[in-house]
């Protein structure tokens, strides 16, 4: 089956639930919520995320998450915001980014507010958006990619059943100024 000639005009769900996260498109208003999260994180952020250089404003946080809403509905990238279901506490973000919509294949993007590292609502988020991806969007392929040297972002998606694929040696600048390794993680329909 090949992709979609039109994508702005798929139907599809804008949220989804996992066990214990609402993860759904950002949308006006998400911004301070977001920021409290990023500000928070930032020494476990600035390693790996760019765009944590230098710390987001209040503004910085909800201009990206109303135009990340606008591009969800223009299907040009499908950043997804996380909340804890229990208690609405913005857990981090995700989404489905680099789409090629004449497969499908999406690339999946992660990170966690410093607080709630390690306790495996990440796992669990980027399992949703695998099942999500493939289920409701009939993605061929989903990739995950990473900073050879973030080693729990590695772990992720081993433990949420991706293959290691390659390692891309010196292909993109690191935060840090240092040239870095991307390692590349693979799920295909059917696994």
């Amino acid at each position: 089956m090949a992709g979609h000639p039109n994508p702005i005009l798929l139907d599809f769900p804008d949220h989804f639930e996992t066990e214990r996260l609402l993860i759904r498109a950002p949308r006006p208003g998400d911004g301070p919520a977001m920021n409290t999260a990023v500000l928070e994180s930032l020494d476990h952020l600035r390693p790996w995320m760019p765009w944590a250089h230098p710390p987001p404003t209040v503004a910085d946080s909800e201009t990206y998450c109303r135009r990340m809403a606008a591009r969800f509905i223009l299907r040009e990238d499908l950043a997804l915001v996380l909340f804890r279901r229990s208690d609405g506490l913005f857990v981090g973000g995700s989404g489905l980014h680099h789409i090629n919509w004449s497969l499908p294949a999406f690339e999946i993007g992660y990170w966690v507010r410093a607080s709630l590292e390690g306790q495996g609502y990440i796992t669990e988020a980027v399992a949703g958006i695998t099942r999500f991806a493939f289920d409701t969007l009939q993605a061929q392929r989903v990739e995950i990619r990473c900073d050879a040297r973030n080693l729990r972002s590695a772990a992720v998606a081993r433990r949420a059943g991706y293959t290691q694929e390659g390692r891309l040696r010196h292909d993109e600048w690191a935060t840090d100024g240092t040239l870095r390794d991307t390692l590349i993680f693979s799920r295909i329909r059917g696994e």
